[in-house]
């Protein structure tokens, strides 16, 4: 399942992403492009909107685990670029926050309910 989400926190292994559940999603830093990644502050800001890929769900453990890389599958062929110069502008943070949308959205959030 495809979501938006606001990144809100940047670490050195990848970032966390609110995607309208109770728990944020990891987005890990071999998941943050379709490249190679050294920091993930190169990819993404805190308050930026990104569009994140369900990858797996640990009710057990409270964890989701998400993906930011191009989905060949929907046919889409973008790329995530990563910084080349100290010039790379990232988009300012979003300032709203996105609802989740769909039954996939419902059937996570029921389930960190529990």
């Amino acid at each position: 399942m495809i979501l938006e989400g606001v990144v809100t926190n940047v670490a050195a292994f990848g970032a966390f992403v609110d995607i309208g559940v109770h728990q944020d999603g990891l987005v890990h830093i071999s998941h943050l492009a379709d490249v190679f990644v050294k920091d993930p502050r190169d990819v993404v800001k805190t308050g930026q909107m990104v569009k994140v890929k369900v990858m797996e769900v640990d009710v057990p453990r409270s964890r989701i685990a998400l993906s930011m890389k191009s989905n060949p599958e929907l046919g889409e062929k973008t790329v995530n670029k990563v910084a080349a110069t100290a010039k790379h502008k990232v988009p300012a943070p979003a300032k709203t926050q996105p609802a989740a949308q769909g039954a996939m959205a419902d059937a996570l959030a029921r389930a960190f309910k529990k």
